[in-house]
């Protein structure tokens, strides 16, 4: 009775401070402003899930327990929520469904960049509410939502675009595509910042070390260091899309995966566009394991 008086009195339009001593019935946690977009945790899903369903952006959370008195996992709560007939969220669930249905992306600046590879683009910086990097667009023509546009969905590589790293074919590919896409005269290229398919420049680096003298491939490596094969997300692409005016895309990419990550956005692919890259004797290791460990649509004869 206590511990509902007090979560009433907490939740009220008028609820001050000094309507409550501390401490209390309740452990009171403040969500980060952002939801489950900015931190994927349980007290964040709570106030986004009550938001989401036209309710007071509050939540009371607990344990669910199981027989031997540890904290239930999802096994148990399935049986328990098909028992009592009570839904089961999961955070996930709840990322996926904001990403597709709300706009996270915002134009921050815009100029005419003139280039060496493609002529003049386009030049948009996006800031968004996910996170704290600002990823680019580059445009080039009128984007036709009804008509299939060239796009290439590039992430950042400091060491390949800027520095002509040998390792990968990431810069050739960025050259190639602002090429083909001033040959077609209408694409986008989007630079998302996912250095390292994700796990960042330091990691990335030390990825590189491992793979030079212990002989591992680019997959053993992010994996020794504990992350996945591929931590890329492209729902913040997917609205930069949407918000210059794609609607149907053929995508240049060699990579599947990034085909199905793309869909679903009210997106669609009609086409994959290959890219190949130069091969020399640092990369071929990488390429090959691309090509075999992660499905890449390369010739390499």
């Amino acid at each position: 009775h206590d511990r509902a008086t007090t979560i009433q009195t907490a939740i009220a339009d008028e609820a001050k401070a000094t309507d409550l001593v501390r401490p209390g019935h309740i452990f009171p946690l403040r969500a980060r402003e952002g939801g489950v977009m900015v931190r994927v945790g349980q007290t964040e899903g709570s106030v986004d899930l009550a938001r989401l369903a036209g309710l007071k952006p509050y939540g009371v959370i607990c344990e669910i327990m199981d027989d031997d008195g540890t904290m239930a996992r999802m096994p148990s709560l399935e049986e328990f929520s098909e028992e009592h007939g009570i839904g089961i969220c999961t955070i996930a669930d709840l990322v996926e469904y904001r990403i597709h249905n709300e706009s996270f992306v915002h134009r921050a600046a815009e100029t005419l960049l003139p280039t060496a590879f493609g002529g003049e683009f386009r030049m948009i910086a996006f800031e968004n509410d996910v996170d704290d990097l600002t990823h680019i667009a580059l445009v080039k023509g009128e984007i036709d939502a009804e008509k299939p546009t060239l796009v290439r969905v590039h992430s950042e590589c400091m060491t390949g675009d800027i520095f002509g790293s040998m390792r990968c074919d990431c810069g050739d590919q960025l050259h190639q595509a602002m090429g083909r896409i001033d040959e077609e005269g209408a694409g986008v290229i989007l630079y998302l910042r996912q250095e390292g398919r994700g796990i960042g420049l330091i990691n990335k680096l030390k990825a590189y070390e491992l793979q030079r003298t212990c002989g591992l491939d680019t997959v053993e490596a992010n994996l020794k260091l504990g992350f996945k094969e591929d931590l890329r997300d492209y729902g913040i692409g997917a609205q930069m899309l949407r918000d210059i005016g794609v609607r149907k895309m053929r995508l240049l990419t060699n990579n599947p995966k990034k085909m199905v990550g793309l869909e679903g956005y009210g997106l669609s692919i009609v086409e994959q566009v290959g890219l190949e890259g130069n091969t020399n004797e640092f990369n071929r290791c990488y390429l090959e394991c691309k090509k075999l460990k992660m499905g890449h649509s390369l010739n390499l004869d």
